[in-house]
């Protein structure tokens, strides 16, 4: 008989740390003994990342409708080459940003149909078990993003008003499907949203 493993997404807005807990709760997951995908997007398939080189180089100026339309195109390969056969094989496979993301950014952030959005995350036929959203203040973002140094891709670079239209985004998101998406602090100092994180997937997903 064919094993099912489960699905979790994090997301949330820049610099909430999604990635840093989508890595720590891979981990610990791993170390309960579970069989663990970490993946990410836009990315995860050597042809989706291809596709976040465009999307994140800030080289072309996209308009919203491509822009969302090549988020579809990464995920449709994400799906097909990675997280669809790890899933069928019992892995449970935490991803570092999905489908909410596009809604989110491209649709109440760049004011693209969210309609069609939805419609087209419907197409992909795969649905996350668990949401985690790691919240935190706009002036959080901004600090945290100033903090790291380097260059910003080209969302980071969006500034305050941007940032403020994506947390509301993913409020709603979050609200209008409270049976997969639970919103987390995600100010805390990491080891506390960690801990958070872990205690929320256990409690929602039976971690052993």
């Amino acid at each position: 008989m064919q094993l099912r493993g489960r699905f979790i997404t994090l997301e949330g807005g820049e610099g909430g740390g999604k990635s840093t807990q989508a890595r720590r709760l891979a981990d610990a997951l791993a170390e309960r003994g579970l069989p663990v995908l970490l993946t990410r997007e836009p990315g995860g398939s050597p042809g989706s990342e291809v596709l976040r080189n465009l999307l994140l180089g800030g080289s072309v100026a996209w308009s919203a409708q491509a822009e969302m339309l090549l988020h579809f195109a990464h995920r449709a390969e994400h799906v097909e080459k990675t997280i669809r056969p790890a899933l069928a094989a019992g892995m449970w496979v935490v991803c570092d940003r999905f489908a909410d993301s596009t809604m989110v950014y491209q649709g109440y952030g760049q004011g693209t149909d969210r309609a069609a959005i939805a419609t087209l995350t419907a197409m992909l036929a795969v649905q996350p078990d668990l949401t985690l959203v790691l919240d935190v203040p706009v002036a959080t973002s901004v600090a945290r993003l100033h903090s790291r140094g380097g260059t910003a891709d080209r969302y980071e670079s969006l500034g305050p008003a941007f940032f403020a239209r994506i947390r509301g985004g993913f409020r709603a998101v979050a609200e209008a499907a409270p049976e997969r998406c639970v919103v987390l602090n995600g100010e805390p100092a990491p080891d506390e949203v960690a801990r958070n994180v872990l205690a929320t997937v256990s409690a929602r997903l039976e971690v052993p």
